[in-house]
């Protein structure tokens, strides 16, 4: 089984690793995943090891507890949001210490800054109450930040050292020099020795230790300020579903708490109202605006018997629809589930700096220990000298903006991407996609809109007698061309017979039994497979495929009866899509089941030069093996139904459909609307997100490479040059600030193409019908 933890006490990638390594000695674990952005982990594991993990957690330093399933979409969860969390406890611990700081830095530098001071803590018999006066201003500041001395110095105990563990042992380290110094400078008093009064006087380090913790105490305030940015794609999609629901219950209308809202429920909105779950229209002629799942401006029109979903708006007009999905079963659930899942994963680019993380903390603790011996031992350049030089390596080199790096692009990234109707399963999906060297496109709703219509019927009999025993044959069938011969009989009020016995023959069509008389429906290869010769109907075959239509023949034991041709509107977004695709040097290719003719005229419509035609929904797994051994990345585009396997196979699945027609199983990424077009847009949301994370790699290693050397004190002799510990921590603090904002600039991603075209098609009614001669 699979389940979530909420994880506290995380603040750098090397707790995330300290996190797994922990998780991952737990016997029956398969699978760890842990994430700084969101404090959540996820796990892989047989049985009930739910106290086991959050014990491992706990004795690694930090504390982890599983999620409930008992989550409902609305705002009561936003007010629990851990970003905001995470900011409020940040920005009261900081304001706390400011308290605190502001007087301690006054005493301690205000006179090297020529501000007035109190006469009690000057000249040498002040030394003693300034030093404790800076000890007292000081303690309350440690305490107040004191998790970054539990967390520390837990995972040193565990042999996992992370950025706590360097800060603590940078402030302990000043603090307790502090107190040394206090203890010189009373036994200078004891001995009358004013010299070493005042020498030990001028070495306090009272102010260093607070001042680190308050420093990056500040930056982890503005962090996490920044970072509840990150989450606003989803929050604003909470914020859209009601806490209400207007309802019918005994005749009665009531409004009741959303979470009451049963399946069955007979639910009413007026104008202006969103829509509380999703559900089925009983009554009544709305428009909807469903921007907030499809992206697309646009309201629609809906009539009975059209779905409705939680979170979008009913911008025209009363109506009531019986609720299908409610709470966590809602497609806007499921929306915020995939990000959130998205968020909580990995990419194969942070594990590259995960995997630095873990030893770039005890080679720190080395660098530190080692410098403070050579200046200390070697270059004679006093305690307090060396040990400001071993604090400002420590400080210093705090990977926060190491960890952050990746996780809050890849946040802010499936945020974009869910505001466009565009959901990634995980970072490792955003991330490969923008490798993707060729693309694979099924037609059917992908190329094409997917909804067929009857446009030619050519027959030897009764075209109505055709259509009767068509759509017999077809009632049972989930294919959009038999929806297609249901929805021609249906407006023509042709009523279907009803069939005795029923076959569906994958890839090829269907059978049954009408009155004791065997018939099959469905393609050339049906028709060739039961050694049905086609006859005068040929030539007619060959002209339906080559204008794009696609025939469907009908046939008893003996002959061919008549054809049914229908058409599928090609998109235009969908040629604009192929050509903006083929100009960035992607390799268009296009998969289907249908027959060679009609599959060349379509791709030729679109400008795809590559088709292969008449391919068997389970060979489809195949041709993508094909496509991938040739060397090439590939990415498949299906309806995420019938073309599981080979979304599952390609090295990106891309759904492409509805929200609430999905296959979330088998895909990476998916596509809300029935539209070619978000297929660039993902790419290039992909290539920016993998670009942005690149830029905070690059700045995160860059500062570190440039700052350890200076705070090492390697440029001192030759230019003067080295890091206070404060500055240290203020720099610290800002690489994090500058990695978190440069992820934010992503939020002002711009869908590449766009579409202003409507993917309702329009009902054909002219109808051309060709009788020929009964034949004996």
């Amino acid at each position: 089984m699979k389940n979530k933890f909420d994880v506290m006490g995380m603040t750098c990638s090397a707790c995330s690793s300290a996190v797994e390594k922990a998780v991952r000695k737990v016997d029956g674990v398969e699978e760890v995943n842990v994430s700084l952005m969101t404090n959540s982990m996820t796990v892989n594991y047989d049985g009930d090891l739910a106290a086991d993990i959050e014990k491992a957690v706990a004795d690694a330093g930090y504390s982890a507890k599983l999620q409930t399933n008992e989550k409902q979409v609305n705002r009561e969860e936003k007010k629990e949001n851990i970003f905001e969390i995470q900011y409020q406890d940040t920005k009261k611990r900081l304001k706390l210490s400011l308290i605190f700081m502001i007087p301690l830095f006054y005493i301690a530098m205000g006179p090297m800054m020529g501000l007035p001071t109190f006469s009690f803590l000057q000249g040498h018999e002040g030394i003693f109450n300034l030093a404790f006066t800076e000890m007292l201003l000081a303690a309350p500041i440690l305490f107040i930040n004191r998790h970054y001395f539990t967390n520390g110095f837990k995972a040193l105990y565990h042999r996992t050292p992370t950025m706590d563990s360097l800060i603590s042992i940078g402030s302990a380290s000043a603090f307790i020099y502090g107190i040394y110094v206090i203890f010189k400078v009373v036994n200078g008093y004891i001995a009358q020795d004013m010299e070493m009064v005042m020498h030990y006087g001028h070495d306090l380090y009272f102010e260093s230790a607070a001042m680190i913790l308050t420093l990056i105490t500040l930056g982890k305030t503005m962090e996490a300020k920044a970072k509840r940015k990150t989450s606003d794609a989803v929050e604003s999609l909470i914020n859209l579903t009601p806490n209400t629901a207007n309802v019918i219950i005994d005749g009665v209308e009531k409004t009741i708490p959303i979470e009451e809202v049963q399946v069955g429920f007979i639910v009413v909105v007026r104008p202006g109202e969103n829509i509380p779950v999703d559900g089925t229209i009983i009554e009544g002629n709305p428009s909807i605006d469903e921007s907030t799942l499809t992206g697309e401006p646009i309201p629609k029109d809906k009539k009975p018997e059209d779905p409705v979903y939680a979170a979008t708006t009913n911008t025209n007009g009363f109506f009531k629809f019986k609720a299908t999905k409610v709470g966590s079963d809602t497609t806007i659930a499921k929306i915020i589930e995939l990000v959130e899942d998205a968020n909580a994963t990995k990419a194969p680019i942070a594990k590259l700096a995960d995997k630095i993380s873990s030893v770039f903390v005890p080679i720190v603790i080395s660098v530190s220990i080692i410098s403070f011996i050579v200046w200390y031992f070697i270059l004679g350049g006093g305690f307090e000298f060396s040990l400001g030089i071993a604090i400002s390596i420590l400080v210093i080199s705090c990977p926060c903006a190491l960890g952050l790096a990746t996780p809050v692009a890849i946040m802010v990234g499936t945020g974009v991407g869910a505001k466009m109707g565009i959901l990634f399963k995980s970072a490792e999906a955003l991330e490969n996609l923008h490798n993707v060297e060729e693309i694979l496109l099924d037609k059917t709703g992908t190329i094409t809109a997917g909804k067929a219509e009857v446009v030619e019927i050519i027959t030897t009999i009764d075209p109505e007698e055709l259509i009767r025993i068509a759509a017999a044959l077809e009632v049972k069938s989930e294919h959009p061309l038999a929806k297609a011969i249901i929805n021609y009989a249906d407006k023509n009020e042709i009523e279907p017979y009803e069939t005795e016995e029923f076959f569906s023959l994958t890839g090829m069509g269907v059978a049954g039994t009408i009155e004791g008389k065997p018939y099959i429906a469905g393609n050339l290869k049906l028709m060739e497979e039961e050694d049905i010769e086609l006859l005068e109907f040929r030539n007619y075959s060959d002209d339906i495929a080559k204008e794009g239509m696609t025939p469907i023949y009908l046939a008893d034991e003996e002959k061919v009866l008549g054809i049914i041709a229908m058409k599928d509107t090609v998109l235009k977004a969908s040629k604009d899509a192929v050509e903006y695709m083929k100009e960035r040097g992607l390799k268009i290719s296009m998969v289907t089941g249908d027959n060679a003719l009609t599959a060349e005229a379509i791709a030729k419509e679109v400008s795809i030069e590559n088709v292969e035609s008449e391919v068997l929904p389970e060979d489809k797994e195949k041709v993508v093996r094909a496509h991938m051994e040739e060397g090439r990345k590939v990415a498949m585009v299906g309806d995420g139904i019938n073309d599981a396997p080979a979304l599952a196979r390609a090295d990106v699945g891309i759904a492409i459909g509805s929200g609430t027609d999905i296959a979330i199983e088998s895909c990476d990424v998916v596509l809300i609307k029935n539209n070619l077009v978000d297929i660039v847009n993902a790419y290039e949301l992909s290539k920016a997100t993998i670009k942005n994370i690149k830029e905070n790699l690059f700045w995160a290693f860059f500062y570190n490479t440039i700052g350890i050397p200076i705070a090492a004190g390697i440029f001192y002799n030759a230019y003067g040059l080295k890091l206070n510990p404060m500055i240290a921590a203020f720099a610290m603090s800002m690489s994090s600030i500058f990695v978190v904002l440069n992820a934010l600039r992503l939020g002002r991603f711009k869908e590449k193409l766009k579409t202003d075209e409507n993917i309702n098609v329009e009902e054909n009614q002219d109808i051309k019908v060709i009788k020929l001669e009964s034949r004996v």
